[in-house]
């Protein structure tokens, strides 16, 4: 069958609109339960109010889906085709020479799809909100309402000048401005050869992050063989911008799909491992294919000629125990790759694989069987 036959837009029709209203389900579930823990939070508080628990309960709503996305395509695509079972169009469909894999075609196709919308468009949205999240959190907790701390525990952060020069930037604190300025106190900036070996130091009590641009004040400089050279001011040019620091403290999640690469790559330039970030970035591409194998799964419990033999709500019951299977199996897989204990390029794409052949073999021996 066609994908843009009748069938096969009716089909994906289907499950577009289940997908959609377990989405919306879903998403209303989710708010509630961080509404709840948001006014739980702010009990107390005079100086926060219910604002603060619509901004919550929003911007943390994107980073639960992104976690449950396979179970809720996996929990649509079974409700479509238990709705076309139960309606007796699924025998119709095979009585007028269809197969099975011809009624399987438009779904995977729909929920491939639907990844790669995931990935593309909507990832970049969700992680502007997973930032914007991690900011609300950190303005409640210092009562602060502009405020854009990163960390506490300051600055450590390498940059790669050339092959034989590597600059090293530490801070001992920093705190962005609104005119996209980085301020920082106790700041050290060290020059260092390919052996590690100190060419220069240069320390300043203050100083700022401006369009690639350091301007330092109160500033000693140390250099081998020279005298130390005090400073009212001084001026550093650099390739480091404000949102390589913010990625720096930010988690990968925090960071579009379409940034993720130019983030891996200079890290990986600095000499620091962008392990999570490669993970994250293997994993969105990933994600497509663990949809169509978690429909796979789906039509395995719920893809029967006819609902009247029985059996199909233990058939559902191990269907959605099944998805958590997966779902809890795949995260600890990725938590060993997280870890290096397997590689990375395993941990994100053997869930998937692994998925998808159980499902291909199982629906294979139903229907051939």
């Amino acid at each position: 069958m066609k994908y843009n036959s009748i069938l096969g837009r009716y089909i994906s029709k289907q499950i577009i609109i289940t997908f959609l209203m377990v989405l919306v389900t879903i998403m209303g579930i989710i708010m509630m339960f961080d509404s709840i823990e948001a006014l739980r939070r702010i009990s107390g508080r005079d100086d926060t109010g219910m604002s603060y628990v619509v901004k919550y309960a929003l911007t943390k709503l994107p980073e639960t889906l992104d976690k449950v996305l396979p179970f809720l395509v996996m929990v649509a695509a079974m409700m479509t085709f238990w709705r076309l079972s139960k309606n007796n169009e699924y025998v119709i469909i095979r009585a007028s020479g269809v197969s099975a894999w011809g009624v399987l075609k438009p779904v995977l196709l729909t929920v491939f799809l639907l990844g790669i919308i995931n990935m593309t468009l909507i990832n970049p949205i969700s992680s502007k909100m997973y930032e914007m999240h991690a900011t609300l959190k950190y303005r409640f907790i210092t009562r602060d309402p502009s405020a854009m701390l990163f960390s506490s525990k300051g600055l450590w952060i390498r940059e790669a000048l050339d092959k034989d020069k590597v600059l090293v930037v530490q801070a001992k604190s920093l705190r962005q401005e609104k005119d996209e300025t980085l301020s920082m106190q106790d700041i050290s900036i060290i020059e260092m050869d390919q052996n590690a070996q100190i060419i220069k130091r240069i320390e300043g009590l203050v100083g700022s992050l401006k369009n690639k641009h350091f301007k330092l004040r109160g500033v000693q400089i140390f250099e081998s063989g020279k005298i130390t050279e005090n400073l009212p001011t001084y001026e550093y040019d650099t390739t480091i911008t404000l949102q390589r620091i913010k990625e720096n403290f930010v988690d990968p999640d925090a960071i579009s799909f379409w940034d993720l690469p130019d983030t891996i790559r200079f890290y990986e330039t600095a000499g620091f491992s962008a392990s999570r970030h490669q993970m994250r970035y293997l994993s969105l591409w990933a994600m497509p294919f663990l949809l169509m194998a978690m429909a796979l799964i789906a039509s395995l419990f719920s893809l029967t000629p006819s609902v009247r033999q029985g059996g199909v709500m233990m058939m559902i019951v191990i269907g959605v125990t099944t998805g958590f299977i997966v779902y809890f199996s795949s995260q600890l897989i990725y938590a060993f790759g997280l870890n290096g204990y397997i590689p990375i390029w395993l941990a994100t794409w053997s869930p998937t694989v692994i998925v998808a052949l159980l499902g291909l073999t199982c629906l294979i021996v139903k229907e051939e069987g």
